[in-house]
């Protein structure tokens, strides 16, 4: 039960705001490193790792949900946060699950672990101490976040800064570390492609977009092609930065002109398609579990696993945005 432990793990951690890349740089090393030391195959620990925290990656505290929610307030959709995060949890829940099965993960419910992966269990639990003061007020502030958050509607970015200004206050981390440690890469990229596809509406390359695309949907099928396409670019380019600012001002458009759809149907199966294909070693989760394999692992033959699971999974994510956001 490792793998799902791991994928459960993920889940909970992204949800309450580290999001999925964060979530996968903590997560990682000691899943690997665990799946080696158990005889677990890397490729069925990677996938459950990083389809766990994308399970969690829409949720309204983490940095990926935040931009997915200010997104659809563009195009109207307001007060989405929670149908967005479980439409997302339950379709990566369903993919990452049967994944587990699929890369056999029930042969290792008929087998009993090696000894040297008990002596690393004990290793670890030999360290096993209480909370620190700095840790349980942490946890402490995360809960009141999401608390304030949900039920009091304060604003998830100003909730942030306050909890991070106590911490500060506090003395209880290093904030001059924390700063440099802020993926500033990432965050310029999402301000510089939201500025770019500003001025692409402006220029009216948006609906030029939305014609290509209602050239190949229909009412009945536009989430699948949605779910495919976002996914197919999300394969070598990020989900937050590039494929969801890039479809979401389309949604309005392409409604009107395949002549009527679902808003949150569409919007569902972009952030679904772009995000069932981050098991890819040419994102940033598959690559961090890569770069974190145990020594036993051939990183060749695990790279080519991934990358042929993240191109097929443009095709599932296609199969699957239709009969969630399609059928059903």
């Amino acid at each position: 039960m490792i793998p799902v432990i791991f994928f459960f793990l993920a889940a909970g951690l992204a949800s309450i705001g580290a999001g999925n890349i964060a979530t996968t740089a903590l997560l990682a090393p000691v899943a690997m490193t665990g799946a080696g030391n158990m005889g677990i195959s890397g490729f069925l620990m990677t996938v459950c790792v990083c389809c766990g925290a994308n399970a969690g990656a829409l949720s309204p505290f983490a940095p990926t949900g935040v931009i997915a929610n200010r997104l659809l307030a563009r195009i109207g959709i307001m007060h989405q946060e929670w149908p967005t995060y479980f439409n997302n949890l339950i379709a990566e829940g369903f993919v990452g699950l049967a994944g587990y099965f699929l890369l056999g993960g029930y042969k290792l419910m008929s087998r009993n672990a090696p000894a040297r992966a008990v002596r690393a269990d004990d290793a670890l639990l030999a360290h096993e101490g209480p909370f620190t003061w700095n840790q349980k007020l942490t946890l402490a502030l995360i809960a009141a976040m999401m608390i304030a958050v949900s039920y009091f509607k304060i604003d998830v970015g100003m909730a942030a800064i306050i909890a991070a200004a106590i911490v500060t206050l506090c003395r209880a981390a290093d904030e001059e570390k924390a700063v440099k440690m802020m993926p500033w890469a990432v965050i310029l990229m999402v301000s510089g492609v939201t500025v770019l596809i500003a001025i692409l509406e402006k220029k009216g390359g948006m609906d030029m977009f939305t014609t290509i695309l209602a050239r190949f949907s229909t009412q009945t099928l536009v989430t699948g092609v949605m779910g495919f396409v976002t996914g197919l670019i999300s394969v070598y380019s990020s989900s937050s930065g590039v494929v969801l600012p890039a479809f979401m001002p389309t949604i309005p458009g392409l409604i009107q002109k395949i002549g009527g759809g679902n808003p949150m149907a569409i919007a569902s199966s972009v952030n679904v398609g772009a995000h069932l294909v981050e098991v890819s070693p040419l994102s940033t989760l598959g690559a961090l579990c890569i770069a974190n394999a145990a020594a036993s692992e051939d990183r060749k033959a695990l790279f080519n696993k991934l990358m042929i699971w993240g191109l097929s999974m443009s095709v599932v994510g296609a199969f699957v945005c239709w009969v969630f956001f399609g059928l059903l």
